[in-house]
């Protein structure tokens, strides 16, 4: 049954892969790894490019057997084979990219056979819509690759009755994919759902059982590959493996329902407000597998989440498959007086946005208004501003085109929808071309990491102490410096701390150096040298 209202949707095919392309592509590269998960992921597949960690990932020398591989052999291929033009940490992230075009791809083909013809655009414009997708898919970030492989597990399941093949390969790479992804967390947010298929009408047939065999099938050697060379190299790693993996499964000491509901009220918009219309729309129609099947997955992967999970974003992208699919069923069915709110809403607040984007670059750039230019001064201190020609005329091309889409866009069910996914990509791609610089002078470790070097010659042991796994992949990267644990064949040692400056080195130790990135206040580097005996 098509949900879907008659009227087309305001956006040409075209001119909808082109918004895919840009939202996907601008932000991935031309930036050091920045402090958090950016540079801690990097560190990974940079260890990879360095000869070490194909079968453990490891982190600046040290095994993390908390971090699953699929995402760091495909990143550090990535960049392998693009080293020739890009930099490291740019191919890296292409690996990022890639997993975003599949999640897309993947949204568009379940949507398109649960919710009739619109639904391929329906799920993408709610997809580009969400504002947590920002940042996850545009930094070093595992987490995408299970984004993208609970989706296509969704649009196996979707095409399971009918093309059992096919629906099957593609439910059991998902699967697969998953652990390869998450570990035993990947294997929770489809396993279930595909568990349960068989007590709903439309996958109870010998077709659908024969599609379910072909995933597990297609699933199995997937997830007994990796675990299966992790004891061929050592039982113990397997072990050790196995009992951070379980120890994951217990409810964290914070776990609340209402922490992951305030953290999914922005970071699922407008998905999950849609959602909830789309369940209200059909209510009378919930067993309808175009509505219980995305209802059933995004219950019960809230349901893993909230007990198996904190409320972090990157572990809330588990949510956002089954949410868009629920929600793309109501993107076209709005009221018209909730239709044009949420039109006005979007073309007002992004409209804001991208001016206060655009009156901040001016500040920082040119200096004018003088007040904000030394409000960001303060921020970053010692911050040069670049003139790119080529980023200022993407920007303005950019806020042009979204001035031509909101005068232009006729009235119709899906122009609410439609301007907020545009206007989340024009608001990106002004934070990618007139902000980056700005910001990836606030949040690289390139320069402690360079001065460090300099007083540390060639060769020698260094110690760390208390240094962030980020800290930690920045001093590999940029200054080849991999920290051993302290110990009395270490002359040098770096510890990462906060507090105030020249404080007293310890009992035995020379204080050389000390340091923070610009405008950081509450956190430093230190770098000490073993005084000598007597």
């Amino acid at each position: 049954m098509n949900r879907q209202a008659a009227s087309a949707v305001p956006i040409g095919t075209a001119a909808l892969l082109a918004l895919c392309l840009v939202y996907l592509l601008f932000g991935l590269g031309g930036h050091d790894p920045w402090k958090s998960d950016d540079a801690f992921h990097f560190g990974i597949a940079y260890s990879i490019l360095d000869g070490q960690g194909w079968l453990i990932p490891h982190l600046a020398g040290s095994a993390r057997l908390d971090a699953p591989p699929l995402y760091y052999w495909v990143a550090a291929m990535l960049a392998r084979a693009t080293g020739w033009l890009l930099a490291a940490p740019d191919g890296v992230r292409l690996a990022t990219g890639l997993f975003g075009a599949v999640y897309f791809l993947a949204l568009a083909g379940a949507g398109r056979r649960l919710h009739g013809q619109h639904g391929a655009a329906a799920a993408l414009l709610v997809g580009l819509g969400n504002l947590g997708l920002l940042v996850p898919l545009h930094e070093t970030q595992p987490a995408s690759a299970l984004l993208a492989a609970t989706a296509v597990g969704y649009w196996g399941i979707a095409i399971l009755p009918e093309q059992p093949r096919r629906g099957g390969l593609m439910l059991g790479g998902g699967v697969g994919v998953a652990f390869l992804a998450a570990g035993l967390f990947g294997l929770e947010l489809i396993l279930p759902i595909a568990l349960l298929l068989p007590l709903a009408p439309r996958w109870r047939s010998h077709t659908a059982a024969g599609g379910l065999a072909t995933a597990a099938l297609a699933a199995a050697p997937l997830i007994a590959a990796w675990p299966a060379l992790l004891f061929w190299r050592s039982p113990r790693d397997l072990a050790n493996w196995w009992s951070l993996e379980t120890s994951r499964l217990q409810p964290p000491s914070d776990a609340a329902l209402g922490d992951h509901m305030q953290l999914l009220a922005w970071f699922a918009w407008p998905a999950l407000p849609l959602a909830a219309w789309a369940v209200w729309r059909y209510r009378r129609q919930l067993t309808d597998a175009a509505i219980a099947l995305p209802l059933a997955g995004a219950a019960l992967t809230l349901g893993i989440v909230v007990f198996t999970r904190e409320a972090k974003p990157t572990d809330e992208l588990a949510l956002l498959a089954p949410l868009t699919l629920l929600a793309a069923a109501g993107a076209g069915q709005l009221r018209r007086g909730a239709a044009n709110a949420f039109d006005w809403f979007g073309m007002m607040t992004f409209s804001l946005v991208g001016f206060i984007l655009w009156l901040g670059a001016v500040a920082i750039a040119a200096g004018v208004p003088a007040q904000l230019q030394q409000h960001f001064a303060r921020l970053e201190p010692g911050y040069q501003a670049p003139f790119a020609v080529a980023a200022w005329a993407t920007a303005a091309v950019a806020t042009l085109l979204w001035i031509w889409h909101i005068a232009r866009a006729p009235h119709s069910p899906w122009r609410a929808v439609t301007h907020w996914a545009a206007g989340v990509t024009l608001m990106w791609v002004l934070v990618a071309t007139l902000w980056f610089p700005w910001i990836d002078y606030g949040k690289t470790y390139r320069g402690l990491a360079e001065t460090v070097r300099q007083d540390i010659p060639v060769g020698e042991c260094v110690a760390g102490r208390n240094l962030s796994d980020a800290m930690r992949a920045s001093l590999h990267y940029f200054a080849g410096i991999v920290t051993a644990p302290p110990s009395p064949g270490c002359r040098f040692l770096l510890e990462q701390g906060s507090g105030e400056a020249n404080r007293p080195a310890p009992a035995g130790w020379q204080m050389l150096w000390e340091g923070s990135r610009p405008g950081d206040r509450n956190e430093r580097l230190r770098l000490y040298r073993r005084e000598p005996p007597g």
